[in-house]
């Protein structure tokens, strides 16, 4: 009996320490994120709002997945909030014994009722989340919040899951000040403040957000910082070191007031090789840049890919990137459209402007290529 008592104390006790080093763990990331928080950086702005959302109770469950990222070039943080879908919402209505049927009754509310009551509660979540940021901005770092409210819902047609923005809104500080939150109809203050949404939030039919965050998008991959130096054949590299030498050579571009810019994942397939969000609210948006390390003229089918591109992400523009150049077809399909088209001399141009030098010897490229080809035929 008492080695039972001594063994239940040592488990205790071992318990007791682990509870306070993790507890201890804890506080020290806590005291380094308000300490960071102070200091306005940018990465710990990002998780102490995320926190303040994550921490906002509801009187019903849902799976909370939210992404923030915080501009500092213009103070905006955009916000991308996995909202409830209609079957998160409790519908049952009341229950009663029915003595002659010897039965319990369950009684819901009907699918019109439910649509109502979907589309005032996602309003309600909308301006409450952007309330709670705004009252909890103790740094005054935040000049706007530009929200999306995303919904994961199944295709009925498919059968597959399918990610939906059913609305999106940006409303400055000012802005929300002049507004009494307990007093107004959550639907008719979004639209005055000129959010975005569908009649019938209910529909979860897909809208083109505002602003967007790039930590949202599952298709993105670390980034990697590419060595090279003058004498370097760029149309000898690496067709993924090429990708992630675009990717930090437009980051470079875009970084003065505020870009990013991120590599998706590598697929060589003539899809998105990169994204870029320029925050300039006249040229900017979102930017699909494709990378080709080409000897050869690239071809007018690449450029109509990457035109598709751009209306399938919703883009504001596209920018193709190669060692070699394009056609004279290639140049007349972009007349006119939002569409960049930079040759391997645009390429280096850029690179030079950004502190860094390379070369580009297309013909060197083929004749080592086609040497290797031809070991590679006789040594099989």
């Amino acid at each position: 009996m008492d080695n039972d008592i001594l063994k239940k104390e040592k488990e205790w006790e071992e318990r007791k320490q682990i509870f306070h080093h993790n507890q201890q763990e804890h506080n020290l990331e806590i005291i380094s994120l308000k300490q960071d928080y102070l200091l306005k950086n940018k990465y710990a702005i990002n998780n102490y709002n995320k926190l303040i959302l994550e921490k906002s109770d509801y009187p019903f469950l849902f799976n909370k997945e939210i992404y923030c990222e915080y501009n500092t070039a213009n103070k905006i943080i955009v916000v991308d909030y996995y909202l409830p879908s209609p079957k998160d919402i409790p519908t049952l209505k009341n229950i009663s014994f029915v003595a002659s049927l010897n039965e319990i009754i369950e009684k819901h509310i009907t699918e019109k009722q439910l649509d109502n009551i979907f589309d005032q509660i996602i309003y309600k979540i909308t301006l409450r989340s952007i309330n709670e940021l705004f009252d909890s901005d103790y740094i005054q770092c935040l000049e706007a919040v530009s929200f999306n409210g995303w919904v994961k819902s199944i295709n009925k047609a498919t059968g597959i899951e399918i990610e939906s923005c059913i609305l999106s809104i940006q409303i400055n500080k000012d802005e929300l000040k002049l507004i009494n939150l307990e007093n107004v109809d959550p639907k008719e203050c979004f639209r005055n403040l000129k959010g975005i949404g569908s009649s019938k939030l209910s529909s979860l039919s897909a809208i083109q957000p505002i602003m967007t965050t790039m930590d949202s998008d599952k298709r993105f991959v670390n980034s990697k910082d590419i060595n090279f130096d003058e004498i370097t054949n760029l149309a000898l590299m690496h067709w993924e070191e090429f990708e992630h030498l675009i990717r930090e050579l437009f980051e470079k571009e875009f970084s003065n007031n505020g870009g990013q810019v991120k590599v998706t994942q590598a697929s060589r397939d003539g899809g998105v090789d990169a994204i870029a969000f320029d925050p300039d609210p006249i040229r900017g948006g979102k930017i699909v840049i494709q990378a080709k390390r080409y000897t050869n003229t690239v071809g007018v089918a690449a450029v109509r890919d990457l035109y598709g591109t751009v209306m399938n992400e919703g883009a504001n523009k596209g920018i193709l990137v190669t060692t070699s150049d394009y056609g004279p077809d290639s140049y007349e399909f972009a007349k006119g459209k939002p569409i960049t088209l930079l040759n391997g001399g645009n390429l280096l141009h850029l690179l030079e402007k950004h502190g860094t030098k390379a070369r580009i010897n297309i013909k060197e490229a083929k004749r080592i290529l086609n040497d290797s080809i031809e070991n590679n035929k006789t040594s099989s």
